[in-house]
């Protein structure tokens, strides 16, 4: 008999909107194959997989996690400047 499916969310926020795909999946499925399922990284191609971090509601995680009914699996970009610096940079500005 199969495993009732479950639902979860894939989301990645890019500059100008954030892409939110649902997906369902059988249970037992890992953060990872939720991503290859809901085919954001087609619609995404900036996400580089090799370089993918991810969390589920921002909580980061390890893409082997497996996902449970209801999850928010996101997508991070790289930061494009370290926290402190820019802290740093606004209080010199000051």
């Amino acid at each position: 008999m199969d495993e009732p499916d479950i639902h979860v969310e894939v989301a990645f926020a890019k500059s100008d909107n954030q892409v939110v795909i649902e997906v369902q999946l059988g249970k037992g499925k890992s953060v990872l194959q939720a991503i290859n399922e809901s085919g954001i990284l087609q619609l995404c191609p900036e996400i580089d997989q090799a370089e993918m971090c991810v969390g589920i509601y921002g909580k980061a995680c390890k893409l082997e996690k497996v996902v449970e009914q209801g999850d928010r699996i996101e997508i991070y970009r790289p930061l494009m400047q370290n926290p402190m610096d820019a802290r740093r940079n606004r209080a010199v500005k000051t």
